[in-house]
């Protein structure tokens, strides 16, 4: 199994002057790969990228940070905090931004082992040369995990964007600086006091906003939370107790535990962009079946989670 590194403070440095944050880069790691893919949608809400900077609201206990992401040289990933929404920064929030963009960029994985498999296996042999130091860039905070899989679900790309930046803009946290707006997600406590109809009125379907409701509820209520979820640290537990959520299917689960729960083995193999994926690489006439999908998957135990967001950067 993959070894993933925890996230050490020691590592940072912090400078005074730019009130930045220097974070060291595990190799191999190419910022423009990961770039590439966060540019994908010209609808996305929750970052914004200029001039090869990332710009994120980041949400930090009960606070909000502005930082812009960059690097230059694939070897250090640099962190500047503009704005802080209330309070001062203190060394433990520094410390809370450093581990956010850590997690988000799987900078704790080691890719070593993933990329010696991908050389002998013909599907993903191609694709980590095309995309070779990218990252499976994450979605650290659950809720909004959840979330985003629950909107995903039966429908294209481009239309849950749509919805996600509707409920992003409803219901999320707004900062306006320096001529540019900014969002973070909702939190769980802000959805969970909706009725479904506030998000029937964003072109939610009626269960997807009960499903989002139900989900935001559990987690206000302590009976949803990462760290519980983390601590099991056996894949089958976690999936069983996601799949026991109303409204979360073995794709969803799978996709939280992927992008989230950062489980190596996580395997959304119903997904769709998965399929078309496969067809293309293959040059098939009809997407693969589920049991032709199983038998071509058999060689990455382990790194299943990796070798579908390769396959899906083929197609986005």
């Amino acid at each position: 199994m993959p070894h993933l590194q925890p996230f050490n403070p020691s590592i940072l440095k912090w400078c005074e002057q730019t009130s930045s944050l220097t974070l060291p880069l595990p190799d191999p790691f190419r910022y423009e790969q990961n770039l590439g893919y966060l540019s994908r949608s010209t609808n996305e809400c929750l970052f914004h990228v200029d001039n090869l900077a990332i710009y994120k609201l980041l949400p930090i206990g009960d606070n909000h940070v502005l930082i812009a992401v960059n690097s230059e040289d694939n070897f250090r990933l640099r962190i500047q905090l503009f704005h802080i929404t209330y309070g001062t920064l203190t060394s433990s929030t520094r410390e809370d931004v450093a581990r956010y963009v850590w997690e988000w960029f799987d900078l704790g994985t080691d890719l070593t082992p993933f990329y010696e498999l991908a050389k002998g296996d013909h599907l993903l042999k191609q694709v980590t040369q095309d995309f070779y130091g990218l990252r499976l860039m994450g979605i650290p905070d659950l809720f909004e995990a959840m979330s985003w899989g629950i909107i995903g679900q039966q429908i294209n790309l481009t239309f849950a964007y749509t919805l996600k930046r509707r409920l992003v803009e409803a219901f999320g946290t707004q900062l306006d600086w320096e001529g540019q707006t900014y969002w973070a997600f909702p939190t769980p406590e802000r959805i969970a006091e909706l009725t479904p109809d506030a998000l029937t009125a964003l072109q939610f379907t009626g269960k997807k906003a009960e499903y989002l409701i139900g989900v935001a509820k559990l987690m206000t209520e302590g009976l949803l939370v990462k760290e519980e979820l983390l601590r099991r640290n056996d894949f089958a537990e976690m999936e069983k107790e996601l799949l026991s959520i109303r409204g979360i299917g073995p794709w969803t689960a799978n996709y939280v535990l992927m992008r989230c729960l950062r489980n190596p083995a996580a395997f959304p193999l119903a997904d769709v962009g998965l399929h078309n994926a496969l067809k293309h690489v293959l040059g098939l006439e009809q997407k693969p079946t589920i049991p032709h999908i199983r038998q071509l998957a058999e060689g990455w135990n382990g790194w299943e989670a990796y070798a579908t967001f390769y396959l899906w950067r083929v197609l986005y």
